[in-house]
């Protein structure tokens, strides 16, 4: 979200064009492309329109291309008119779409229901008043939806759709609605209507609206949201569960899912960039106020850790140093799973996204050889050999860039629809790097959620290359529970750490285990969430950590596959040492931050044990 604090002549003057805003938007968007593929959408308001002139511009796609479908169709008309010195910007502001000075945009990742551009946002809720105008775009679920569809049905609202993504927009709605209506009744006896209007813009609670509204939200959610008038807001969840971050000076403020997206496109560096704090909202009113206040108490902070791990871009100062320690603190692992033998292990990485946590991982590995390196000197007889000492120096790890990623697509967040045909078809692989049946490869990647992709694309072709064992290293811990909160993993049948919990509690003889929490999960299904546990934690219980593993790479080694096969994963232990600040780990231990979150877990199973291929929560 970006709103212009200056009038359109202040930016044509200093930067030399009146598309400051909308060049800003595009390259925000093009910047956190990572975060959407199935669509694209934007939203201007154009600030002290004329009464019966357009304020409110919105555009969006599906197209493979959205933003520059997007963009190119915004910029066309905009030729001519926009940078012609001699149109004034009063008159390029009403004649031009999308001239405003508040702008959002949103990039879809459709991890549920249909990709069309109903789903994308940005969403209105438009009025004839100005002030009750509300268009909102954000990152979020929320896990207690049918809660809060019913608190509308109850108001005697008629909600077109059950999505909380419209069930977000008419909450806020109604509150918005009864604020507007509260001021207009206390002027009313002093003023006349179109005079009430214009204190309403200007008087309107924002915070008071995000409060109220906000009271019974649970889940994960970064909301922004843009006023008629021209008021706007960024709201995120007490648990600072979804990542939220702004910028601000005396010509702009900025706001953005991820830092350094702001950074690069406003050129500011990292200090200057905040993250916003949970349970508040940053509002920025139509006069160019800009404040932190407060809508939620804030509760233990509980960030998702899977945004630093995987999600979000690693040009992050944080998100890259973290990721570097994730591939360090799991290097010992590495070094016993190849008995220590440099000289026949090759270590590479996939995809792309586990790049800086492999050289994390490298650099343990070559503090563990320095000391190898170390010792042999101290223990050469004769320290004058050249020969020698050239022999011990030169040690260093083989890497290789084993296994290629051919296409844009992230298949474990892809509709399942397509997930079969695709991960065939992923990956190429790097020929003549492998001694057959001597050489050991440790492809070391940023996650294993479906073990689909390692199973039928990523082992097999590694296999080809004809190595003694292919071990493969994912620098998060194993994902076991589902997400409800953001991402969207929640059918728990898929994650191949609980394949194999259950495959270990069959081939135990303990199948009894497996029936008695479905039937916990059963009588807590209408229980207030607040009174709910996690009754799936019982079948991960059983087990270690690396009993489950071992069981994983049983089941991603196919038939055919002549290597031997070992998957590892990093502990929570180490994962918490790697991310301190972003301690939201449900996916790997079932703590979930919200109540709700031990109902969609419970859900889940009750879905897998009933053979219900659905989402665990609406």
């Amino acid at each position: 979200m970006i709103r212009l604090l200056k009038p359109l002549d202040y930016y044509r003057e200093k930067y030399g064009t009146t598309l400051y805003g909308l060049n800003k938007l595009y390259l925000l968007m093009e910047k956190q492309h990572n975060r959407g593929q199935d669509g694209a959408g934007i939203a201007t308001i154009k600030l002290d329109m004329p009464i019966g002139q357009k304020y409110i511009d919105i555009r969006k796609s599906t197209n493979t291309n959205a933003i520059k479908e997007i963009f190119e169709k915004v910029y066309k008309p905009l030729q001519g008119l926009a940078d012609n010195p001699d149109i004034s910007t009063d008159k390029i502001k009403e004649k031009g779409h999308f001239m405003g000075e508040v702008m959002m945009g949103h990039l879809r990742y459709g991890t549920h229901g249909k990709n069309n551009v109903f789903s994308v946002h940005p969403f209105i809720r438009e009025n004839n008043w100005m002030t009750r105008n509300l268009v909102i775009a954000g990152n979020f679920n929320m896990v207690n939806n049918r809660d809060l569809f019913q608190q509308l049905v109850a108001l005697g609202q008629h909600p077109k759709e059950f999505t909380d993504t419209i069930t977000v927009l008419e909450k806020l709605g109604h509150f918005l609605d009864r604020e507007v209506q509260q001021l207009f009744d206390q002027y009313k006896p002093y003023h006349e209507n179109q005079k009430i209007s214009e204190l309403i813009a200007s008087e309107l609670n924002v915070q008071n609206v995000l409060a109220r509204a906000a009271r019974d939200f649970e889940g994960g959610y970064a909301i922004m949201g843009m006023l008629g008038h021209g008021d706007a807001f960024l709201l995120r969840d007490p648990n600072g569960i979804r990542p939220a971050y702004y910028y601000h000076d005396d010509e702009v403020v900025v706001a953005a899912s991820e830092r350094p997206a702001i950074m690069t496109a406003f050129d500011v560096p990292f200090s200057q960039v905040k993250e916003l704090t949970p349970g508040h909202a940053l509002i920025i009113k139509k006069k160019g106020t800009v404040k932190e206040q407060l809508c939620r108490q804030p509760l233990d902070k509980k960030s998702c850790s899977f945004e630093r791990i995987y999600f979000s871009r690693g040009g992050d100062q944080e998100i890259y140093e973290e990721r570097k320690m994730l591939g360090r603190l799991i290097a010992p692992k590495v070094l016993e799973a190849v008995h220590y033998d440099y000289d026949h292990t090759i270590f590479s990485f996939i995809p792309n996204t586990a790049e800086v946590a492999f050289y994390g991982m490298m650099k343990g590995l070559e503090d563990h050889l320095k000391e190898i390196k170390k010792k042999k000197l101290l223990e050469l007889e004769d320290k004058t050999d050249a020969t020698a000492v050239e022999s011990i120096l030169s040690m260093r790890p083989r890497v290789e860039k084993l296994a290629i990623k051919d296409v844009k697509l992230r298949t474990f967040i892809t509709n399942d629809d397509d997930r079969s045909n695709m991960v065939s078809h992923v990956y190429d692989v790097t020929y003549g790097q492998v001694e057959s049946h001597v050489d050991t490869i440790v492809l070391i990647d940023d996650s294993i959620v479906r073990g689909t992709t390692l199973k039928r694309s990523i082992i097999a072709i590694l296999d080809r290359l004809e190595p003694k064992k292919i071990v493969i290293v994912s620098s998060a811990p194993q994902i076991r529970y589902p997400d409800c909160y953001g991402i969207d993993m929640s059918k728990m049948g898929d994650f191949v750490a609980f394949k194999a919990a259950i495959e270990l509690t069959q081939e135990r003889g303990n199948a009894a285990l497996l029936d008695e929490v479905y039937k916990e999960c059963r009588e807590m299904e209408h229980w207030p969430s607040e009174k709910v546990h996690n009754a799936v934690q019982k079948v991960y219980a059983q087990f270690t950590d690396e009993e489950i593993s071992a069981q994983v790479s049983k089941i991603v080694k196919a038939p055919h596959i002549r290597a031997e096969v070992q998957v590892m994963y990093q502990s929570v232990d180490d994962l918490h040492t790697a991310c301190p600040h972003n301690l939201g780990d449900w996916y790997f231990t079932g703590n979930y931050p919200t109540p709700g979150g031990n109902k969609v877990a419970n859900k889940a199973f009750v879905n897998y044990m009933e053979g219900r291929d659905e989402r665990a929560y609406t």
